[in-house]
């Protein structure tokens, strides 16, 4: 077996077992619309917020703040799941004991996150023109780069984040900093550009802030090349962070 037949075939047995997992499948099927609803909603009634400053709409806001959720719901909280419970299961020491190599064995295991990851978000993005009358993309690359360095971003601090949960249950728990810093800081819940400027330039550091400024700039235009290479860098070195810290504290075999 190849190094790629082996990682479709951990994806299609872990997609096999998050078809049993229905409170997972639903996680990861559901939050992401139902959380861009509530947040549209939400933010509708509040008073003050002036988007057009941003550049945006309500409904604009709403839909790329969707992809973050996918990518915090999807891919982060679903993968932290999925890597604790496949090494308290033993799973991941014996896959290890095999011909797979240890990337194999994580973007393997990673596969099936990705793939309803990018499904999910190729949704929200059909709806958004077709249903709720939004602007097509202005740079469908720079929103193509933004969601493949998004999922990156947070399948790599996933499997970060998994050493520190002791069970599957305190998963949940691990997952709650990231999503907490990214809905507040990163331009989800409130755009950084109506943001204070020393709290946007510290905001802008965070994970998935330059995820979610390069799926927006991507949407709605004016984002300039150099502005683009700088998000990216910032998105890349995230994930160098992020890898060092697998390969430093990943954990393979049950916690005791």
């Amino acid at each position: 077996m190849t190094a790629l037949t082996r990682m479709l075939a951990l994806g299609r047995a872990e997609l096999t077992l998050l078809g049993r997992n229905r409170l997972a499948l639903y996680t990861a099927l559901l939050m992401p619309p139902v959380m861009a609803w509530a947040l549209r909603n939400g933010i509708g009634g509040l008073d003050g917020l002036d988007l057009d400053k941003a550049g945006m709409s309500l409904d604009e806001m709403a839909m790329t703040a969707g992809f973050g959720f996918v990518l915090l719901f999807v891919v982060h909280q679903n993968l932290v799941s999925a890597y604790v419970a496949r090494r308290e299961e033993l799973v991941l020491k014996r896959l290890r004991s095999g011909e797979a190599r240890d990337p194999e064995i994580l973007a393997g295991t990673a596969l099936p996150a990705v793939l309803i990851s990018v499904a999910q978000c190729a949704l929200l993005a059909v709806v958004g023109v077709t249903r709720l009358g939004i602007r097509a993309p202005a740079r469908p690359d720079l929103v193509s780069a933004g969601l493949v360095l998004g999922i990156v971003v947070c399948a790599a601090l996933a499997a970060a984040t998994s050493a520190w949960a002791r069970s599957v249950e305190s998963a949940q728990l691990v997952t709650l900093p990231l999503f907490l810093v990214s809905f507040m800081g990163s331009g989800m819940a409130v755009p950084l550009e109506l943001l204070p400027g020393p709290v946007a330039s510290v905001c802008e550091l965070l994970p998935l802030s330059p995820v979610v400024a390069l799926l927006r700039g991507g949407w709605l235009g004016g984002m300039g090349a150099y502005e683009a290479v700088g998000q990216m860098m910032t998105a890349l070195a995230w994930t160098g962070v992020a890898v060092f810290a697998v390969n430093r504290w990943f954990r393979w075999e049950p916690r005791r």
